[in-house]
């Protein structure tokens, strides 16, 4: 079996792991950024094999350059996204920030 039998490749920026929805993403994120092991992340996510993990990491190590921009991508998308729905939130955090604002103003108005 060749590294590269381990994945499927939707896209340039969207690497799956054979048989699951979980990006490569995920697990590098969990490797690099948390220092979580390999055996630590087949155990939160059951349904990867131990061997699926560490066929992402050598992955990673065999294309370091490649797979650094593809999560740094990812990672600007997650930040580019959480921005805009900080701009437009879905009406029910503008429902429940309102309430919030008017629980402070009562509660002020009691102090004073």
């Amino acid at each position: 079996m060749q590294l590269e039998d381990y994945f499927n490749f939707l896209s340039a920026d969207d690497i799956r792991l054979k048989g699951s929805r979980i990006g490569i993403e995920t697990i590098l994120y969990e490797h690099i950024y948390r220092s979580r092991t390999p055996e630590e992340i087949a155990q939160t996510y059951t349904s990867l094999s131990l061997e699926q993990v560490y066929a992402t990491i050598l992955y990673y190590l065999q294309n370091k350059e490649v797979v650094s921009n593809y999560i740094a991508d990812w990672l600007e998308w997650g930040h580019q996204q959480r921005k805009a729905q900080a701009l437009n939130p879905p009406p029910g955090i503008v429902r429940l920030r309102k309430i919030k604002q008017e629980k402070a103003a009562m509660e002020q108005g009691k102090g004073a």
